[in-house]
């Protein structure tokens, strides 16, 4: 409450300059608002001097005192409180404002000194340039101003280096990153740094370099699980299976043993790079991810990668944890990558069949199976997809959209489940169980997609479908493939034409059914007719129809085994049967 007064304000600001640091440090809360402490500051060195500021922001405020204060024993107290509105301003991400206060103290030093070179980043330029005050020997301080520079061009670098790499501008990104990892900062943010150096080389496509910077970064602190994690998607993209796997298995055994901590652990300064630096794409790289979803990982690798013995105990794994933390009611992040339950059903299902645990399967299956039959509805109508995705929260015309997409996933699943029950039933040998238990799935199928009423054009294209209606589509093809190939076992091989040629209805020029075809009207002696079929089959360009593998859109891995199984099996004998053939007839084999 007392008058400000001129030769007592050096003193004033330096007590306030260490109980501002005290109160950050002691907080061990990341920086955020305005620092008020600092505007009541610079109002009593105005009032002290017989100027007024209260209508002033902040930045008018700065200008003013630093262009009308000229008393020399104020210099050095402003420039300490000044890096102070620096790093208050930078955890706001406000960039420009900091460089504008700099440049006003610049200025106030040295009015006729030129601005920085273009090539040079200008506000890294103006904090390197700037000239430290010599301490005083009144009152000591609670952190150097020299230790505070060190750390606002730290902060700046990894900031700005962070904005580059959002905005896609890559080497700019790691030019400034490089500078940040030079600076000065705690072991733990110096490893954040290396791990936004590690996912801006995956960015720039140089996986090694990324590999080189994502093992620093643990090297310099084993606890940067989120490098660990980027460093399982880089060997994952170079399709380093074992060392993908490898690091997924420690990141699990790293999160189960040491959960994340959140609090600061730098005791040392009490203003610190990681109080300053906390933006939304900092948060993204270094999202630490929950045990459940690393170990769904692991399962979804190991089942990729043909590791099925390894997928099934991966995935009973994941099912009781995940069964564990709905108990504990643990809340997973946005970001998580965690797909719908019944999908990951389906996948153990498709792991558990691979692994000859056929029965197991189907009982994986009928769980999918009875918790989705009472979600479908009794008649969809589904129309073309629209041109422009419908946006969330779009009245009743998106609620409807969304319903019925909800309404289509619980189709596919049901359906998928019978699919894959049918393929165990198959494996399994049962000579009086595979068809009748192959036909549900194709009969259950037809039904499902009977539902299912497309409007639109009369020809309506992969392109214009909903995603899920594809997949059903799919199934409905699998099926029928599935249930002719029992047919042509068992000799039944009219009933089996009949399958292949609906399927090729479903998808024209599918390579699956349309070998299969042949093979139906060769064992009907149909032999003109199907040498004419596997010649036009064989003439028409690979993926014509878009949806061979690699083409179109990727089905679910829960579909790829069943993808694997209908694949025909005999194009190497038929195609010389069918060679012969056209020779013994005096047909050109090669037309």
């Amino acid at each position: 409450g007392l008058p400000a007064a001129l030769p007592a304000l050096p003193l004033e600001l330096t007590i306030l300059y260490n109980s501002l640091l005290f109160t950050m440090g002691a907080s061990e809360t990341a920086v955020e608002g305005e620092a008020e402490g600092i505007r009541q500051g610079l109002l009593r060195v105005l009032e002290a001097c017989g100027a007024g500021g209260q209508d002033l922001g902040s930045e008018e405020l700065w200008r003013k005192v630093l262009q009308e204060v000229t008393a020399e024993e104020l210099r050095a107290p402003l420039h300490r409180l000044g890096a102070l509105q620096a790093a208050w301003w930078l955890a706001a991400r406000r960039l420009g404002s900091t460089a504008g206060l700099f440049w006003l103290l610049r200025s106030a030093e040295d009015p006729g000194r030129g601005c920085c070179n273009e090539a040079e980043n200008e506000l890294l330029s103006l904090l390197k340039a700037w000239q430290v005050p010599a301490e005083g020997d009144s009152l000591p301080l609670a952190q150097s101003a020299e230790d505070l520079k060190e750390i606002l061009c730290t902060t700046a670098a990894f900031l700005q280096g962070l904005q580059e790499l959002e905005a896609g501008n890559f080497p700019t990104a790691l030019s400034l990153l490089q500078e940040a990892a030079g600076g000065f900062c705690s072991k733990r943010v110096l490893a954040q740094i290396y791990t936004c150096l590690g996912c801006c080389a995956q960015r720039m496509g140089k996986p090694q370099t990324a590999l080189q910077h994502l093992k620093r970064a643990l090297r310099i602190d084993f606890q940067c699980l989120p490098a660990l994690s980027h460093a399982a998607a880089v060997y994952h993209e170079l399709g380093e299976t074992d060392a993908e796997l490898q690091a997924l298995a420690l990141l699990y055994e790293a999160l189960e043993k040491n959960p994340p901590a959140t609090a600061f652990s730098s005791p040392y300064f009490l203003m610190r790079t990681e109080l300053l630096v906390h933006t939304p794409i900092l948060a993204s790289l270094l999202r630490h991810r929950h045990p459940s979803e690393v170990k769904y990982l692991l399962a979804q690798r190991c089942l990729q990668d043909g590791r099925v013995a390894d997928a099934v105990e991966h995935y009973f794994d994941f099912l009781a944890l995940l069964q564990e933390e709905l108990q504990q009611q643990v809340p997973l992040d946005s970001g998580s990558a965690l797909p719908r339950i019944p999908e990951v059903f389906l996948e153990a299902a498709s792991a558990l069949e691979q692994a000859g645990r056929h029965q197991d399967a189907i009982t994986m299956c009928e769980e999918v199976i009875s918790r989705t039959t009472d979600l479908i509805p009794r008649m969809l109508r589904v129309e073309e997809r629209p041109e422009q995705p419908e946006r969330p929260g779009a009245g009743l015309a998106g609620g409807l959209l969304s319903q019925k997409k909800e309404s289509l996933c619980c189709l596919a699943w049901r359906a998928a489940g019978y699919l894959h029950q049918g393929w165990a039933w198959a494996k399994l040998g049962k000579s009086k169980g595979v068809i009748p238990k192959l036909c549900p799935p194709t009969c259950r199928c037809l039904g499902d997609l009977l539902r299912v009423q497309l409007y639109g054009s009369s020809v309506v294209s992969t392109e214009s479908l909903l995603p899920e209606v594809e997949v059903l589509q799919k199934i409905r093809l699998l099926s029928l493939i599935g249930r002719g190939m029992q047919f042509l076992e068992l000799g039944k091989h009219k009933e089996a034409l009949l399958d292949f040629q609906h399927g090729l209805q479903i998808s024209p020029g599918d390579p699956a059914a349309a070998s299969y075809l042949v093979q139906a009207l060769w064992e009907l002696n149909r032999k003109q007719e199907a040498a004419a079929r596997w010649q036009k089959f064989s003439q028409s360009p690979p993926g014509e129809d878009g949806q061979q593998e690699g083409q179109g859109r990727p089905f679910p891995l829960y579909l790829v085994s069943c993808v694997k199984q209908a694949t025909f099996p005999h194009s190497a004998s038929l195609a010389r049967s069918i060679h012969d053939y056209l020779r013994t007839t005096n047909q050109d084999p090669s037309s």
